[in-house]
């Protein structure tokens, strides 16, 4: 997503949200709904004094008021560096697993504080939103006349040779390009996009097939990762590349768009070469994995497998050459690792089973003993706004290949290690909605805290990070079940499955601003986003979310605004990677 001020789009509509306007006591809680088998929580945020004496709080129905549930309220919290001054206790009712419909209710003054509304039932988040997870990504297909026409014939940059890139999906409510990925010149922040959201549906076909079946969508789910491995084959160049970016230059004239490189503030470039870290490896993964169907879309499942084979090929040869530093890091590690794993599960062929091994083993071996991975080869801890979770992730998938102890032993002990880290950094300090924290380097030294530091390679990118607690939550529920395997609830560990809930009902409205970034569901959604050829927001796409303070170098503080003189984006705009992993996450949670 490439912003400047005078190219945004206008909001449709406002919200007055201030984090000086807080009542003195909100339940902040997941305002749409919670799994029976999952965790299961809000927060109570007061000012000093206003909870003295309330130490118990109560699940009352939503329709008889009749209480069902009743505990005690944790102990008392403050995240100085958000909201000086402002109490926060925990609530728990993971215990309560039966269907309905509930509200928290405070008895505080003999005046009761009641919270919004929510569900819990079986599989709910997967029932109740991955409906309008596909209407999202079908709404944001570039298949209008205008996008269609010129993306047909569609020229490179710096050259007069044009191809055929119709497809695809639009990245974000108030944009119309299409991207592989993007800020790749900053080398250890380029993001998944296209080929992570075409391998997401893919995966939720796969893992939860009967429940998309009773569902009614579970057509509607392989159509659409068949559109999106359309695309993706269209994408493969001639010489055996993926081209990366269709930029439209915020432009309306469709004949303004190009496929391009990015450099910041979208200076355009003829670096359209993707590596592997930056969308290559997702893309082969993806059709990869799709060809396994033996279903066919515009191209046949024996094209999408070619096309794979032939990417791989090729950037096994050049990938250096399109690393803009040239030298391959962690993203390229773990996306490689996707790759040729979706290419060893294909094929069977020993080729991809030994690239496997070998990045799989490169992921090892850049832990740091504190438990985070290291992106470069020096002192760079990995941080990533929308991928965190990919390398225990990919490590997963890749475990799903992998039969020889000895390399299934190696991998699984760089997932524990990985897992434990995260548990452990968010749980350091006072951290009442459990949002997941991390590991940067900033002025040569390695800090930990909440967002990403706001100065960085990119020179100017930062974001809500909705997509990174979805990746985060999904690893820790993949990675959960291999080395922290329970019987019932979720599969995984108590500390586990409450660290993956904690970021989903963030998502979903319990964060201090009682936002629910998941567009047509909770009570507080964002502006309505308009973007050209009839595109913007629609039900079902998450907006990007919560950030550190801005004008905080090392992403401390907190904020989200709504309305921000043209910088709005980068709280309220949907993106595509946040959707694909809440899918990814609530397909894990929902999977038997």
């Amino acid at each position: 997503m490439k912003r400047t001020r005078a190219l945004l789009a206008p909001f449709m509509l406002a919200i007055a949200l201030s984090t000086h306007a807080f009542a003195k006591i909100i339940i902040h809680v997941n305002q749409v709904g919670f799994d029976a088998r999952g965790a299961k929580g809000a927060v109570i945020a007061s000012d000093a004094g206003e909870l003295d004496g309330v130490t118990a709080f109560e699940i009352v129905a939503a329709g008889s008021r009749q209480a069902v549930f009743s505990g005690k309220t944790g102990k008392p919290e403050q995240v100085k560096e958000w909201f000086p001054g402002r109490i926060y206790h925990r609530i728990d009712f993971s215990a309560l697993t039966k269907t309905g419909r509930y509200q928290i209710v405070l008895r505080v003054k003999g005046a009761p504080v009641t919270s919004d509304e929510f569900q819990i039932a079986d599989k709910a988040l997967a029932k109740l939103l991955i409906p309008s997870i596909i209407h999202y990504y079908n709404k944001q297909r570039a298949d209008k006349p205008e996008e269609l026409l010129a993306d047909e014939h569609v020229m490179l940059y710096g050259s007069e040779k044009t191809v055929d890139l119709r497809g695809g999906w639009d990245d974000a409510s108030g944009d119309i390009s299409k991207y592989f990925s993007h800020l790749a010149y900053a080398n250890f922040m380029s993001q998944q996009q296209i080929p992570l959201c075409t391998w997401a549906m893919t995966n939720a076909a796969e893992r939860i097939p009967m429940l998309l079946t009773d569902l009614n969508v579970l057509d509607s789910m392989k159509r659409e990762a068949l559109y999106g491995a359309d695309y993706i084959v269209r994408s493969l160049s001639e010489e055996g590349y993926f081209y990366m970016t269709i930029f439209s230059y915020f432009n309306p004239d469709p004949k303004a768009r190009r496929v391009v490189g990015l450099n910041a503030n979208s200076v355009t470039t003829d670096k359209y070469q993707c590596a592997y870290r930056e969308g290559g490896g997702m893309g082969i993964a993806a059709l990869a994995r799709i060809s396994r169907w033996k279903m066919d879309g515009a191209f046949t499942s024996a094209q999408y497998l070619a096309a794979a084979k032939r990417a791989f090929a090729h950037l096994q040869v050049n990938n250096l050459k399109y690393c803009d530093d040239g030298k391959e890091n962690i993203l390229d590690d773990y996306c490689a690792l996707m790759g040729a794993t979706e290419l060893w599960l294909a094929t069977g062929e020993n080729e991809y089973r030994d690239e496997a091994r070998k990045r799989a083993q490169n992921l090892g071996k850049r832990l740091a003993p504190g438990g985070y991975f290291i992106a470069n080869d020096a002192n760079r801890p990995f941080w990533h706004a929308s991928d965190a979770g990919l390398p225990i992730v990919a490590l997963c998938r890749y475990l799903d290949a992998e039969k020889d102890a000895a390399f299934r032993k190696t991998a699984l002990a760089t997932v524990k290690k990985a897992l434990d880290y995260n548990v452990r950094v968010t749980g350091e300090v006072a951290n009442p909605f459990g949002y997941a924290r991390q590991s940067f380097l900033l002025n040569g030294a390695v800090k930990d805290g909440f967002f990403i530091p706001h100065e960085n390679e990119s020179g100017w990118w930062w974001q809500g990070e909705n997509a990174r607690l979805g990746s985060l939550a999904s690893a820790a529920l993949l990675g959960g079940r291999l080395v922290y395997p329970a019987s019932g609830g979720t599969g995984t560990s108590g500390a586990l499955t409450a660290y993956a809930g904690h970021q989903l009902s963030w998502i979903l409205g319990a964060n201090p601003y009682e936002a629910c970034f998941m567009y047509g569901f909770g009570r507080n959604n964002m502006p309505y986003m308009k973007s050209m050829y009839g595109h913007g927001s629609e039900r079902g796409g998450i907006s990007n979310g919560v950030t550190g303070k801005d004008g905080h170098a090392d992403g401390s503080g907190i904020d989200y605004k709504p309305h921000d003189n043209g910088n709005e984006w980068r709280w309220t705009e949907q993106w595509i990677p946040h959707a694909a992993w809440f899918l990814v996450a609530v397909t894990t949670l929902a999977q038997e």
